[in-house]
């Protein structure tokens, strides 16, 4: 399950997702992003389960400028390891 609560302040819109940040709700978060200021972050504090859609969405998502707050040691490592081996380019 996926929640996404979104604050807003200014010019900065923050994101917080919390449970499974997987291939089913990714649609949910793009959704979201659309709505989004110049300024946008997703905070991943809560996230407790990605899956391979989530972390190459979530590369592209910070190669789209979107900052990656309080990213999970274990989803940063996934991405960089996803990264390394040139997964995230079809993204």
């Amino acid at each position: 399950m996926l929640r996404i609560e979104k604050q807003c302040s200014g010019c900065v819109t923050r994101l917080l997702l919390s449970g499974y940040v997987r291939s089913e709700g990714l649609a949910c978060i793009q959704s979201a992003l659309k709505d989004a200021c110049a300024h946008t972050v997703l905070d991943l504090g809560e996230v407790t389960l990605v899956d391979v859609a989530g972390v190459r969405f979530l590369i592209g998502c910070e190669r789209e400028g979107v900052e990656l707050a309080q990213c999970p040691p274990f989803v940063r490592e996934w991405m960089l390891r996803e990264r390394a081996e040139g997964a995230d380019e079809t993204v």
